[in-house]
């Protein structure tokens, strides 16, 4: 398979896993990847929403990406995901496109399917592991495959995480670049063997 299909999924409240996404969706594409940028559906009450204007604008910003559907699951040959920590799990309105796809499970239509994640958090020890690693357990129930970056590049014994770029909220550096960058053209790569 010379151009594995990528959805690049992601959630954000304030744009650093946006641009984590961005980043990946470059990487993707310049490495030959078909790629289709989606986000996870918005769930918080708007009043909350209107009460953070960085919130506010952040959504606004996206008006144009796609919301992420069971379509872009089924079209994709791997998925790249993107998230905040919340508490070192998911945050809810991504938990809360995952709990849809119980019918795409039960008909193995996420089998073999390629995986790798990234996330962001407030601080270096708020949860970044953790929450990559929930994300995995799901991939695992859906027969998925796990494509992390271990240690398969330089980048990854600057940034020292072998499960997937994990980043400061609001601090996308030129590392994070880097870092991305190599996570989304090894997701390619190793599709690409899979699915040949």
């Amino acid at each position: 398979m010379a151009n594995p299909k990528i959805a690049i999924i992601f959630y954000t409240t304030y744009g650093t896993n946006h641009q984590i996404a961005l980043a990946a969706q470059e990487a993707a594409e310049a490495a030959g990847a078909e790629v289709r940028l989606r986000r996870a559906a918005e769930t918080a009450p708007q009043s909350v929403i209107d009460g953070q204007e960085p919130w506010k604008a952040q959504l606004e910003k996206m008006k144009d990406i796609p919301e992420v559907s069971h379509d872009d699951m089924t079209w994709a040959d791997g998925y790249f995901f993107s998230v905040p920590t919340r508490y070192g799990n998911l945050p809810s309105q991504m938990a809360a496109f995952i709990d849809t796809l119980g019918p795409l499970w039960q008909q193995g239509k996420l089998v073999n399917k390629t995986i790798t994640a990234t996330t962001s958090a407030q601080t270096a020890h708020g949860g970044r592991e953790g929450t990559i690693q929930n994300l995995y357990k799901s991939a695992m129930h859906w027969g998925s495959i796990i494509v992390a970056p271990g240690y398969a590049d330089e980048v990854k014994f600057e940034d020292g995480n072998p499960y997937g770029y994990s980043g400061t909220a609001g601090k996308f550096d030129d590392l994070g670049k880097k870092s991305v960058g190599f996570q989304a053209k090894r997701l390619v790569e190793i599709t690409a063997r899979l699915n040949s």
